[in-house]
């Protein structure tokens, strides 16, 4: 496969025609080799519309997707991010490449261990990663509370706002996706209990998430 070829391919069919138009995150987009970050047994697909397995039902999502919920942040340059989720460590190299410095957790040790190696290997300065289970981390007391300028939740959950939007600063936000089957958006949430949906789509719960009722009608 020619993956320049590929990924070119994948910015221009997949990712612009999303209305991601944001130069800073296109530039990541190109710069960032996703496929150096897919499991080995699924490298042909790396830049397929499709998400790929990762473990423990997770997965990485489509790059579209992943594109949209990083322009979703705004501006990021200087700004401390906090991602929920680092999978692979993909989606943590693109918020590293577009600026800030980025605090990532991951549960599962393996899955944290090769992320940090797939970022060493990207050359990424400016990410951490963190093996933790993200409900006890945001609820660890006033430890991180209002100390990132952006969330971003690469999985999903019934509601964002209670368990993640105090760890941001006042003017920060959150973004990620919530919902329940068959019925889930990303959304991007802010103080205030302001909330801004975005787009229809679809990712595995959080491990550990806890379930609230959806309403009924």
């Amino acid at each position: 496969m020619n993956y320049e070829s590929a990924r070119f391919n994948m910015i221009e069919q997949q990712i612009r025609p999303w209305n991601v138009l944001t130069l800073s995150v296109l530039d990541a987009l190109g710069r960032i080799r996703r496929e150096d970050f897919v499991p080995k047994r699924y490298r042909h697909l790396a830049f397929a519309d499709m998400q790929i397995p990762i473990g423990r039902g997770q997965v990485m999502l489509e790059p579209k997707v992943s594109a949209r919920l990083v322009e979703s942040l705004g501006s990021t340059d200087g700004c401390r991010i906090l991602e929920i989720g680092t999978g692979t460590g993909y989606v943590t190299a693109l918020l590293a490449t577009v600026g800030g410095q980025v605090t990532s957790i991951e549960i599962d040790p393996e899955q944290a261990e090769a992320a940090r190696k797939n970022l060493s290997e990207a050359n990424i300065g400016n990410a951490e990663v963190i093996h933790a289970d993200c409900f006890e981390f945001c609820g660890s007391g006033r430890e991180h509370s209002g100390k990132y300028d952006r969330v971003l939740v690469t999985g999903s959950l019934s509601r964002l706002a209670p368990v993640f939007l105090p760890m941001t600063t006042p003017s920060g936000c959150v973004v990620g996706i919530q919902g329940h089957d068959p019925v889930m958006r990303a959304v991007a949430c802010y103080p205030q209990d302001h909330e801004k949906s975005l787009f229809e789509t679809h990712a595995p719960r959080l491990i550990n998430a806890v379930e609230t009722q959806a309403f009924e009608f």
